[in-house]
């Protein structure tokens, strides 16, 4: 009987072994992207990246091995296992970022479908991916067919072109415009993209936009509408432009017998009709205006029957100068959250002042009733109110002529403005604020990061900043501000790059804003201060080096070597124009040019802080210069170029040595005005001699205390770097002492004065939306949860993990999205013991390093003895201290 249980129970325990493994979740593949995008039909080369994750239920499971198919057909792939294009077979690697695709040539106008699957370290494979598309676009010797089209005088007219399908086939559009447009097939708007296609320096380079339109296409009559709007394409902006309204051209092909046919292209067969939207502002700076709609002149849908009894013209062709037509590499804009009015109040006769509750940049939408036919009314937008409460005039207005129905809708198309507060004018009845709504728009890029702390403090500047990031980046760029000079400034990027790409997933957003800033480059490796670049901006150094700091920053940040490797020689050349105007081994001033002035070191520190000073602009250049010294000798070994990276090494150690002989005041322990940057520049590129660096370390945090009474005293250029400094030196209550200052100059007062996102000054003057101070964002992820990317092995590959804890903070939770996947680390102090829970995703590993004052005694659930580092394979880990 005894023997009988035994076996019962035995029998019991396998049998539900085997149900638990049955059950147990298998190895899955997600986020697949080419070229860091999802499913792109169209991109610019004819040799792909292909990426891709791996959840899986072993706490350490390691890719071996993987294998990738290509097709030519996505049913041929999944029901006959047939790869026409690329069969990798299965490959010994555990590489699952960026991989090169080594299959047959693809030719340029061919779709291809490709799936993945992969192994672990017992040899068990995965099931297949899904099966995802790329398409490669119009490119090489391909050109596009259509021929520009438009009306001469007509800003925003409508395009049309109808025609007869006797069957259904696979079908795509490639779409040029030169200024913004709208895509309309059978009445109903392809996809929910706005504002298209993307930022580019149009003297030299447009953008080609493609879209699959099967789904919206009939057998028998069709019609296609393109809605233009002319954006930065006008004869006012700076660029070379000559026809005064708005063009596109356009070709559609249809796959027929395995060949992409084109069946209709631009041309003057199609028919045009003006519509009721215009630009009012010349898009210079302080002058983006906004639009004109005259609701009468408007279809009241886009229904073929409605567009009939329009007045139809034929378009007229347009000669455009010969030009670059690329596909666009970067995501599309789309609106990205609906915003209520919060409160609406009167103002003069028939005027109201609506507020938003925060700041956005995007479209305004009001819903009217009792409107009478051609009642203008007028629209404007402003960021804030003075202190007195009245309405900031910022050059934002629209005005919206009414049709005389009784519900009309007005919102914009083909500008946007940024604003919290809006002033309606000629409106007799309040609206109702749920007909009130503001929509916030910007590159359809992801989140990828979180932080929230015990500091409630901390929670709002970060959060400030993760907001102020989405309303400056659309268009495929990031700008200074959306609405005054709506400009690519070098300088506000450099500055905020590495918060951008630790919050979000941007590499694509890089990828044509670099473009466009290698397009901008003039003869002799010349930079400009802004990219696309239709006029001169003001900025220094710090502004054109953005051509080199962002293609590496993105490297690291997401193992995207696509920039480094196509612009290394471009980003020599203007080492080489750094050199033409450097004199006694310091650089000096360089000429003013119609593409580019002023000559700046930091920009809008506070007040009180001598930013102007020439030896601090000569200081931080240079120091500049040896940071950019710095990064291309670290890109020239990682492109195998031994020799030039040892010159630039060289290069950078004498001019370090000159930085500090030049500078440094051996009486008074500070390098030339004393400044927070001028203090913490010289250290952070190793200008300061190791036995100094104490000296002046002490020296910085003395003269804080002491002339800026613990305030942060920096400006665009120093904010980043001070950060920088403070996480590389530990210097967290430093940080910490100074975020948590509550008046000028300050976050904190930012915020206590109304703002949801951060100023271009301190005081508030002007934007009020702005990328000035924004490069604190990084202090919150390296520094208090500890999340650092490793430069040798880039997209966190392998990262480090060091936390450090301002006094009096007791709890973090953060994460960043890598491009392997979730890096969480989550941290809590409960008396004399830090807990520190760390989530690692498959693919990379991490070195854990304790805080200061804390000695590791756990490793998940393990005794360990006095350690201060440990190794973590990928998983999740429980890290207990001793404080």
């Amino acid at each position: 009987m005894i023997i009988n249980k035994s076996y019962f129970f035995l029998w019991f325990l396998c049998t539900l072994s085997l149900v638990t493994w049955g059950k147990k979740k298998p190895i899955t593949i997600f986020d697949l992207r080419c070229e860091n995008l999802i499913n792109p039909l169209a991109i610019d080369n004819q040799h792909p990246h292909l990426s891709w994750k791996i959840t899986a239920p072993e706490v350490t499971m390691k890719q071996r091995y993987f294998q990738i198919q290509v097709a030519s057909d996505s049913t041929s792939l999944a029901k006959k296992n047939l790869a026409d294009r690329w069969d990798s077979g299965k490959i010994q690697s555990s590489a699952s970022i960026m991989i090169p695709y080594s299959g047959q040539e693809l030719r340029p106008r061919t779709q291809s479908y490709w799936r993945v699957r992969v192994w672990n370290e017992k040899n068990q494979a995965s099931a297949w991916s899904p099966i995802n598309r790329f398409g490669i676009g119009i490119i090489a010797d391909d050109k596009l067919q259509g021929q520009f089209i438009g009306l001469s005088g007509i800003q925003s007219p409508l395009l049309r072109k109808q025609f007869k399908l006797t069957k259904l086939s696979p079908t795509l559009i490639h779409i040029n415009a030169l200024g913004y447009y709208e895509l309309y097939v059978n009445g109903k708007k392809v996809s929910t993209d706005i504002l298209a296609p993307a930022v580019s320096h149009l003297d030299k380079r447009s953008l080609i936009t493609t879209y699959d339109i099967k789904p919206y296409l009939q057998i028998g009559d069709n019609s296609v509408v393109l809605w233009l709007g002319t954006a930065w394409f006008k004869p006012t902006t700076g660029f070379n432009v000559k026809f005064n309204g708005a063009v596109v051209r356009a070709q559609i092909d249809i796959l027929n017998h395995k060949e992409w046919t084109t069946i209709i292209k631009t041309d003057n067969s199609w028919e045009a009709s003006a519509s009721g939207y215009r630009d009012t502002g010349s898009w210079n700076a302080l002058a983006f205006g906004g639009e004109r709609i005259d609701a009468n002149l408007n279809p009241s849908d886009m229904a073929t029957n409605t567009l009939n009894k329009r007045k139809w013209i034929p378009a007229e062709q347009v000669a455009i100068p010969a030009g670059l037509a690329t596909p666009q590499m970067n995501e599309p804009n789309k609106i990205q959250a609906t915003q209520i009015a919060k409160n609406i109040k009167p103002l003069e006769a028939s005027s109201w002042l609506i507020d938003m509750g925060k700041a956005l940049n995007g479209w305004f939408e009001i819903k009217l009733t009792g409107l009478l036919p051609n009642q203008e009314i007028k629209v404007e937008y402003s960021d804030h109110l003075d202190q007195q409460g009245n309405f900031q005039d910022q050059g934002q207005s629209d005005t919206y002529i009414a049709s005389g129905k009784p519900e009309e809708v007005f919102i914009n198309k083909f500008n946007h403005h940024a604003f919290q507060y809006v002033r309606i004018s000629n409106v007799q009845t309040a609206p109702h604020l749920p007909n009130i709504r503001g929509y916030l728009i910007h590159t359809d890029f992801r989140t990828t990061s979180s932080f929230s702390c015990s500091d409630t403090d901390l929670n709002a500047i970060h959060d400030m900043i993760q907001y102020t990031m989405r309303n400056l980046s659309f268009g495929g760029y990031q700008v200074d501000c959306p609405h005054l000079e709506r400009a690519g400034y070098g300088g506000d990027g450099n500055s905020s790059t590495n918060t951008f790409q630790t919050m979000f997933d941007v590499s694509p957003l890089f990828n044509n804003w670099i473009q466009a800033w290698s397009d901008s480059m003039r003869e002799g490796g010349s930079l400009p201060h802004v990219a696309p670049n239709p006029g001169a901006g003001g900025g220094g150094p710090y502004w054109c080096g953005f051509f080199v700091m962002a293609p590496w920053r993105t490297h690291v940040n997401y193992a995207d070597s696509r920039l480094i490797k196509r612009y290394y020689e471009e980003m020599k050349m203007w080492m080489g124009y750094v050199d033409k105007h450097t004199v006694d081994g310091l650089l000096k001033r360089w000429p003013d040019t119609k593409y580019r002035d002023w000559f700046l070191g930091d920009w809008l520190a506070p007040a009180g802080v001598d930013a102007g000073n020439q030896m601090s602009v000569d200081l931080v250049n240079n120091c500049f210069i040896s940071e950019c010294l710095g990064t291309m000798e670290k890109i020239a070994r990682f492109l195998n170029k031994p020799t030039e990276a040892a010159s630039f090494a060289d290069r950078k150690n004498k001019l370090n040595t000159l930085l500090h002989k030049t500078f440094f005041n051996s009486t008074t322990n500070s390098y030339a005005t004393g400044s927070q940057l001028d203090m913490s520049y010289p250290m952070l590129v190793g200008a300061t001699p190791i036995d100094k660096m104490e000296t002046v370390k002490t020296k910085l945090m003395e003269l804080t205390a002491e002339k800026h009474q613990n305030h942060i005293a920096v400006g665009l250029v120093g904010v980043p770097i001070l950060t920088q400094w403070a996480v590389d030196q530990k210097a967290t209550d430093f940080m910490y002492t100074m975020l948590k200052k509550r008046d000028y100059p300050g976050y904190l007062h930012m915020i206590d004065n109304g703002a949801s996102t951060t100023w271009e000054y301190w005081s508030g003057e002007r934007s009020r939306i702005h990328n000035c101070y924004n490069g604190i964002g990084t202090w919150f992820y390296q520094a208090v949860a500890g999340i650092r990317p490793d430069e040798n092995y880039p997209g966190y590959q392998h990262v480090n993990i060091m936390p450090q804890i301002p006094t009096g903070v007791t709890w973090t939770k953060s994460h960043v999205d890598s491009p392997y996947g979730k890096i969480a680390v989550n941290w809590y102090i409960n008396k004399d013991k830090l807990t520190v829970e760390i989530e690692i995703p498959i693919g990379s590993s991490a070195t854990f390093t304790a805080p200061d004052n804390t000695i590791i005694i756990k490793c998940n659930g393990k005794k360990v003895q006095d350690a201060k580092t440990l190794d973590l394979t990928n998983g999740t880990h429980r890290v207990e201290l001793k404080i």
